[in-house]
Formats: C-alpha cells, sequence, structure tokens
C-alpha cells in the first residue's frame, strides 16, 4: 500500500485519476447520482490530492468550473494559514491511516470569500488494497454557523439581562430597605435631639426644619430611584399594577398626557417575562421622553387567553425607520430584544411628523406559569 508521502509517479498522477474517473464513468446510474446533487460538493481525489472529478454541487459552492479545477491539487480550497500549517496534506495522511476523516472549518471558494465547511475525506483502494485516491464530501455550513453563533448571542443576551434584574433588584432592595431605613432612623434622631437638648428662640426651629426637609428630600430621592430600578408593586402586586404605578410616575415628573387603557384579565405571567413587559414599556416612555417631543401618549395592553398585545403611540416628531441608527441608541434594540425573548413579535410605524407607534405581540404559551395554563 503506497503511502500518500511517496512520491508521485513520472506522469504526475494523471493515471491514477484517469483510472478513477473513467471507472466512475462507467456507473451511469452513480454518476447521474453524484451529479444531481446540489448541496454538497462531492468529488474525487488521486492518491496526491489532486481533484479527479467534479459535481454540480460542487461547481455551485466552491464556485469552479470543471475545466478550472480539474487536476489542481485540493489545497486550493484551503486559508493560507492551514496551507502554511500542512493542514491539507495531515488529513490526506489521516484519511490514508485511519480510512476516514472528518473535519469543519474555513475553506477558499474561487472568489477569494471564505465559507465553513464540513469536510469527509474517505479514502478509497483497489481490490488489492492498494491506496487508489480519496471521496470528499463538503457541505457548506456557514448560515447555520451564523445562526449558532446568533443563537449564542441571544442566549448569552438572555443570560446578561436575567443578570442584570438580578442586580438592579439586590441594589433596590439595599437602597430602599438600608439606606431608606437609616434615613428615616437619622431623622427619628433629630427630634428626639431636639427634645433632649432644647432649642435655640431664634435658629434652632428653621435649623432644624431644614434638616428634617432635605431628610424627607433625600428618602424620597432613595424610594424613587429604588423603585426606577426594581419597582415594588411588581413583584408585590403583578404587571398590571407596576405599568399604572410608571405611568403614573412619568406624569408627574415630566407633564406628559399618558393615556392608559388595560382590557382583559392579568396573565399569571412568569417573574422573568413580567419583567421583560414591563422593561418595554418603561423602555418605550423613556424614548418618548428623550426623543418624541410629543405631549401626549396613548398606552394599550390588551390581553387575552392566546396573547397579550401592548401598543404604545405618541404624536410626536417621528422618525425614520429606513435611516441607520445612532450608534449610541439601543432603546429600540433592546425592546425588539426583549419581545424576541418572549417569542413574540414586534412592529414600528413611524414617519417624520407623525408621530411613533409600537406594537408588540406576545403568545402567552411559554410566558405563564404551567399551574396557570
Amino acid at each position: 500500500m503506497r503511502d500518500t508521502n511517496d512520491s508521485p509517479p513520472a506522469d504526475g498522477g494523471t493515471a491514477p485519476r484517469k483510472i478513477l474517473a473513467s471507472t466512475l464513468r462507467t456507473d451511469a446510474h452513480f454518476r447521474l447520482l453524484v451529479d444531481s446533487v446540489q448541496d454538497y460538493a462531492i468529488f474525487l481525489l488521486d492518491a496526491g490530492g489532486n481533484v479527479a472529478t467534479w459535481n454540480d454541487g460542487a461547481r455551485n459552492i466552491k464556485g469552479y468550473e470543471p475545466e478550472e479545477i480539474v487536476g489542481r491539487h485540493f489545497s486550493a480550497f484551503y486559508p493560507p494559514e492551514d496551507i502554511a500549517r500542512g493542514k491539507p496534506q495531515r488529513e490526506l495522511e489521516m484519511a490514508a491511516r485511519t480510512g476516514r476523516v472528518e473535519d469543519e472549518g474555513w475553506r477558499i471558494r474561487k472568489d477569494s470569500t471564505r465559507f465553513w465547511a464540513n469536510v469527509v475525506i474517505t479514502a478509497l483502494h483497489d481490490t488489492h488494497g492498494n491506496l487508489i485516491g480519496f471521496a470528499k464530501v463538503t457541505r457548506d455550513m456557514t448560515e447555520q454557523l451564523r445562526l449558532a453563533e446568533l443563537q449564542h448571542a441571544r442566549d448569552l443576551s438572555a443570560h446578561v439581562q436575567a443578570a442584570l434584574e438580578n442586580e438592579r433588584a439586590t441594589i433596590a432592595r439595599e437602597l430602599h430597605d438600608d439606606l431608606g431605613q437609616q434615613l428615616a432612623a437619622l431623622k427619628m434622631q433629630l427630634v428626639r435631639f431636639e427634645s433632649e437638648i432644647g432649642r435655640s428662640a431664634t435658629e434652632g426651629p428653621l435649623a432644624s426644619t431644614q434638616l428634617q426637609t432635605q431628610i424627607d428630600t433625600i428618602i424620597a430621592s432613595v424610594r424613587r430611584i429604588a423603585a426606577g430600578l426594581r419597582p415594588p408593586v411588581l413583584d408585590e402586586l403583578g404587571l398590571y399594577a407596576a405599568i399604572e404605578w410608571l405611568v403614573n410616575d412619568v406624569r408627574r415628573r415630566f407633564g406628559l398626557a399618558i393615556g392608559l387603557s388595560i382590557q382583559g384579565d392579568e396573565p399569571a405571567f412568569e417573574p422573568s417575562a413580567a419583567t421583560s413587559i414591563f422593561r418595554i414599556v418603561q423602555e418605550g416612555l423613556t424614548n418618548v421622553v428623550r426623543h418624541a417631543e410629543a405631549s401626549t401618549v396613548c398606552i394599550a395592553v390588551v390581553c387575552d387567553n392566546a396573547a397579550c398585545t401592548l401598543t404604545i403611540e405618541d404624536n410626536g416628531r417621528g422618525a425614520a425607520l429606513d435611516s441607520p441608527r445612532a450608534t449610541d441608541t439601543f432603546g429600540l434594540l433592546g425592546m425588539r430584544e426583549r419581545v424576541r425573548s418572549l417569542s413574540g413579535t414586534i412592529a414600528l410605524r413611524s414617519r417624520p411628523g407623525d408621530g411613533f407607534r409600537v406594537e408588540a405581540m406576545i403568545p402567552l404559551e411559554k410566558v405563564v406559569i404551567d399551574d396557570a395554563r
């Protein structure tokens, strides 16, 4: 059995290649089968690694016409860095030694573009056990790789979002429970201190009142910040109540006229799903406040047995949806990702001067607690 490291025959390896091509052509049915395959590159190499046959799938995937590639070494399909490491020859040697080798990696088309390939090389022997060549099957896996990378990115995004929500909840609890209680205790101590030591008839009451007012302001700020991070009402009273609290808070702070309509009984949302829907509303209102220059906003939440539909619409300056997104704006991107994580769909409608409308539909099948289904 001749090893692939042996020097090529004097005819440059054309004799084995001709034998392979001739043998394959004698089997018309097999040849027809191979040629009809469009999704796989199926071809033969001689013992030296030179291309001996070429099918339509190989032409579609790699871009070469038969007359352009037959007779050339198959290393033409490998990136320069793989050639420098001797990968093509190693794969032939392994296939000759073990009978078969499978690999996934980048390969090169005729136009020099790269594609991710699954490659199987199988050694071929004659009736005497002598190596006469290799069968090579290549599949373009670029789309599958991109989908896998996209899914990985989405899984990572979901993990980051969950970690962020947990961190927000922790900080909110510490602000509300620890710092809030300490400020309240400080105010009580101030009142008790006044009663024990007495007050100056002139400056004492004024100074004390100012200190108490400042402490009250700090307590209110701490509670507002904590609620913004993670409103307690979301965990205690549910999604509908949290949305009502959020709308009232934005009305009070920014003077927006916000109409809120909630229809249907509140589903028994999974906690993570309730949080995501709340964040969608929160992000929508944040976008209105920051960018819309709107005076009125309409929010509608409609839930039935199958789905929950959320609509946020303002009368602001609108936007051209086909224009490039600014590099520092992630609001709509975050809303899209949250809706996607809930297996929902989101539609945007806007044009300059005609407001902005966001409509998200979230199927309930995967976002409610099992016992409630």
